[in-house]
């Protein structure tokens, strides 16, 4: 048996910035981090290297698996705000969750962060954006850069790996409590003991961290399940916002059903990427700091955000269904013209060819409204053309939706104050676990349980 003090289920920013708290405040410490994917310089992604133009369903997939998590690949937004991202500021004070934030990034910077930053809190576009109904959340963001974003986690894994256990390729089938202690079952006939557990699955894990919490007997409760659209666009329709505050996250509320849909990871001068969660694709998107390495387009989500009562309790399940339908019609993600879609006819190779604003994914060109609910693709076009008016030309025949986006979080659990389960000794972190949704609380929520656990293994 293999006895660690703190056992950390996955690798990305939550858990990273976990293991890197509890190294700094706690250095007697034995940690272990057991990840399902590989280390920072294995993951490797056929499309991003170009060696294929379409997702060849790696499993497990590189983009979503790792250590860095489903973000290594990402363009790195790191904002600064409690408004989004997620919901810390439900177990902490706001300002408690701004100082995790803050204290992160200073380490951020350390380890090769640019030192430059975006802020809306002064800019322009939010009283446009209020002339039309659209409401912009405020936030400072420090952009990463796909490049430089790589490079921190690389310079974190080479701390951390002289500091803890690091096991690549080892995902844990099974949680177990054992009096005062948790075993961890990864498929061999040793199993891993610790005396803490920090579950940080991830998004990738998410699904099956709900279902070690309903083996568990932990209370759970549903999450949201964003599904939507990838937006691409030349550049210069929203050069003016983004040349401003890089990325705009603006909220509207749709006339016809009264739901809200909003912009979601917006990269300027970037890429629209696949994505492979458990042999479903769907469709992200990316940006470099470099300019020799920028696109002539910008791309950003439009999600529509659901929220379930009972009896339905799969939220995740949904995701994955509509998701599945992109996959049915056109082996992966489907890629349709704005104009085509309004007009009701599916976009084919003719008409792609055609376009003047030109994709950069290889998609199977084709017709969203067969993959998408009506609900969702109503709200979606009514939030196109409210957007044309603070940026036009988003409205044009030209611009590109890719289908479909799907951001997957976890059901939420029943948690302290200081993020721990039912169980004693047991906490959740992270995307996967319901309790953040961007980079920035993810890795906050790491340092808080970190501390937590610091403070008593030391009494």
């Amino acid at each position: 048996m293999n006895k660690y003090d703190v056992a950390i289920i996955g690798s990305g920013p939550s858990a990273i910035f976990a293991a890197y708290e509890l190294v700094v405040t706690c250095p007697s410490a034995r940690v272990i981090i057991l990840e399902a994917g590989s280390d920072i310089y294995s993951r490797k992604c056929p499309i991003a290297e170009k060696k294929s133009s379409r997702c060849v369903k790696c499993n497990p997939c590189d983009i979503m698996r790792g250590f860095g998590g489903a973000g290594a690949f990402s363009d790195g937004k790191y904002n600064f705000t409690t408004e989004f991202g997620g919901w810390l500021q439900e177990y902490l004070p706001a300002q408690d969750v701004m100082d995790l934030i803050e204290y992160v990034d200073r380490i951020n910077l350390h380890y090769g962060a640019p030192s430059d930053l975006f802020s809306t809190e002064k800019s322009t576009i939010g009283k446009k954006a209020l002339a039309h109904d659209l409401h912009l959340l405020h936030a400072k963001v420090r952009h990463l850069g796909t490049e430089n974003n790589l490079q921190i986690l690389k310079n974190l894994f080479e701390y951390l790996h002289k500091k803890v256990t690091l096991l690549f390729r080892t995902p844990v089938s099974a949680i177990i409590p054992n009096e005062k202690s948790f075993l961890l079952d990864i498929g061999k006939p040793e199993k891993i003991e610790c005396d803490y557990l920090i579950a940080a699955p991830g998004r990738a894990g998410s699904e099956w961290f709900a279902s070690q919490c309903k083996h568990l007997s932990l209370s759970l409760f549903n999450n949201q399940v964003d599904v939507g659209v990838r937006v691409e666009i030349p550049a210069e329709v929203f050069q003016h916002i983004t040349d401003e505050v890089y990325e705009a996250k603006l909220v509207y509320r749709t006339k016809q059903y009264g739901d809200l849909v909003r912009t979601f990871c917006m990269n300027p001068y970037g890429y629209v990427v696949a994505e492979n969660t458990d042999g479903i694709i769907t469709v992200n998107g990316h940006s470099y700091r470099d300019e020799k390495l920028h696109s002539r387009n910008t791309n950003f989500a439009l999600l529509v955000s659901n929220r379930f009562t009972e009896p339905f309790n799969e939220p995740h399940q949904y995701g994955k269904r509509i998701a599945s339908f992109s996959n049915l019609l056109g082996g992966g993600v489907l890629v349709q013209r704005f104009g085509d879609l309004v007009k009701g006819r599916r976009t084919n190779e003719h008409r792609l060819a055609q376009s003047f604003t030109k994709p950069t994914l290889k998609a199977v060109p084709g017709d969203l409204s067969l993959v998408l609910p009506k609900r969702h693709l109503d709200n979606i076009v009514e939030m196109i053309y409210a957007l044309d008016k603070i940026a036009p030309g988003m409205a044009n025949n030209d611009t590109l939706l890719y289908g479909v986006e799907v951001k997957f979080y976890s059901s939420r659990l029943k948690l302290t104050h200081q993020l721990e389960t039912q169980i004693a000794n047991m906490f959740a972190i992270g995307d996967g676990a319901g309790v953040t949704r961007g980079l920035s609380q993810a890795s906050a929520s790491g340092v808080h349980v970190a501390r937590v656990i610091a403070a008593r293994l030391q009494r």
